[in-house]
Formats: structure tokens, C-alpha cells, sequence
């Protein structure tokens, strides 16, 4: 197939609705994942947490798939964090993008990973596995969050180590932020990695460290109370529906942007 990637080319062709994004840096941390950083349109909105649609031109026609927004809603540029299968659609020739290349953008962001869709409390869980710390990436570097909860707790499983460096960079670079540094102490932001297949400090998937206690028992804070956490949760299929049973025993009840609760949880990547 033809993709096109070349800022003249993808320019002439991009559909309506649509914004082009220069491609300005790419980052491959494993054969498996990438992160990519580009241009942002002046007039391109949307609040931290919400995802959008991207794409690439193929064989003339626009290919598009919905993407968190990794960076947060004041950054001039957007950052994104990928997934690379080899098959993939898109994913496929995506991952082959260089700086100077561009790609396309929908003109509206959406989502239920926001501020907005959980009501006031204390203690702020994000919960991730694999890709699904993007939305959180953008959230944790956003003011607001610190404005409305005294701790977050970011969570990120991944079958192995190096899976996990896109967060631990990420949390690294936070602290060392002379502007996001200044937001908050360091016991403010909590980042709990854990692997599932190799060793490592952590080890376990995430629902069942809850499950036995063992998240809390590392934390040193109690068990999830309803009127106090409240949680977002993005990852696989199967990690949300069983972190979602967790959350409602617990008393959380699920919320979304028209009626906001005490857990949110992102459906929009699970196919």
C-alpha cells in the first residue's frame, strides 16, 4: 500500500475536519512500543485525558484509529505512545514515521479519562496496563489534578521490564520539572510499576495486587473507601472489566462525563 507521510503530499490530500501534525521526534523504547511528539494546531482543543483520532493517508484514502493524547492540555506541542504490530493497519506504518513527516488529526478530542467525570475526593488511582498510561501521562502533568486531589497514584503493568520505561521516564522527568516540580511535594505523585512476566521489584498484575492487599500494604493506605479515592482505569479488556468488579465492591460506582462518580473507565481502545 501507499502511505503517505511527506508534509506536501498529506497537506493536498487530508481530508475535511481534519488537522495535518508535523511530526517533530519519535522514540522507540522496545520493538513493541514508541512514542512520538508533534506540532500542535493553535486552534486544536481538549482537555487532559481525552483521546483523538489520527491517521495516515493510505492508497488516497485517510486510515484513522483513536489515540490518548499523552501530553497535557497546556503543552504546544501533543505527544502520543504506541503500540507497534506488525499487521496493524495502521500501527503497521506508523511506527516507520520520522521527524518531517506529517500526519493527520480529527479536529475533536473526547473521552471519559477526565477531571471532570469524577466527583470531589482525596486520593486520585490511575490504573494502566501497557499503552493505557497515555491518558495518564497527560493527566499527572496537568495543574488541575494536584488541584483536586491531595496524592495521585499512578499504576502501570506490563509484561516486562523495559515495557515500563515510558512511565518511570515520565515520573523522572515531573520531578525534575522546574514548573511541575514546584506544583506539588514528591509524596504527592506515587508511581507503582509492576512486571507479569519477568523479575522485577514489583511483580503481579495490578488486580491482583489489589485484590490480596498488596497495593495498599506497599502503599501504606488503606483498602479503596468510596469516600475518599476515587480511580480511572485504561488498559485491556479483561483489566477492566475485573478492575471494575474491584471498584464496585469496594463502593465505588462508575461515573462518566454526563454524570460524574467515583471511577472512570476508558473503552475507546478496547477492541
Amino acid at each position: 500500500m501507499n502511505v503517505i507521510t511527506s508534509p506536501e503530499a498529506i497537506t493536498a490530500a487530508a481530508p475535511a475536519g481534519t488537522h495535518t501534525l508535523g511530526v517533530l521526534n519519535v522514540h522507540h523504547y522496545t520493538d513493541g512500543l514508541f512514542r512520538f511528539r508533534t506540532t500542535r494546531p493553535a486552534s486544536f482543543r481538549f482537555r487532559s485525558g481525552e483521546f483523538v483520532m489520527i491517521g495516515l493517508m493510505v492508497d488516497g484514502k485517510p486510515l484513522f484509529r483513536a489515540y490518548s493524547i499523552a501530553s497535557p492540555s497546556w503543552d504546544e506541542e501533543l505527544e502520543f505512545f504506541s503500540i507497534k504490530v506488525p499487521d496493524g493497519p495502521l500501527t503497521s506504518r506508523l511506527q516507520k514515521i520520522e521527524p518531517g513527516d506529517e500526519i493527520l488529526v480529527r479536529q475533536k478530542a473526547t473521552g471519559t479519562l477526565v477531571n471532570d467525570a469524577l466527583v470531589p475526593g482525596r486520593r486520585l488511582y490511575m490504573l494502566s496496563t501497557g499503552t493505557g498510561i497515555a491518558p495518564f501521562a497527560s493527566l499527572i502533568r496537568d495543574p488541575e489534578t494536584y488541584e483536586k486531589f491531595d496524592q495521585v497514584i499512578l499504576t502501570h503493568t506490563c509484561r516486562e521490564a523495559a515495557e515500563l520505561r515510558y512511565g518511570l521516564d515520565l515520573v523522572e522527568g515531573i520531578r525534575g520539572d522546574e514548573m511541575l516540580g514546584e506544583l506539588f511535594d514528591p509524596g504527592r505523585l506515587i508511581h507503582y510499576a509492576t512486571a507479569t512476566r519477568e523479575t522485577y521489584r514489583r511483580q503481579g498484575r495490578i488486580t491482583d495486587l489489589i485484590r490480596s492487599g498488596r497495593l495498599f500494604a506497599d502503599l501504606g493506605v488503606p483498602a479503596f473507601d468510596p469516600t475518599v479515592d476515587r480511580a480511572m482505569i485504561c488498559g485491556s479488556i479483561d483489566m477492566l472489566r475485573e478492575t471494575k468488579v474491584l471498584l464496585e465492591e469496594a463502593g465505588l460506582g462508575e461515573g462518566s462525563n454526563s454524570r460524574p462518580a467515583e471511577f472512570v473507565i476508558e473503552r475507546a481502545f478496547v477492541e
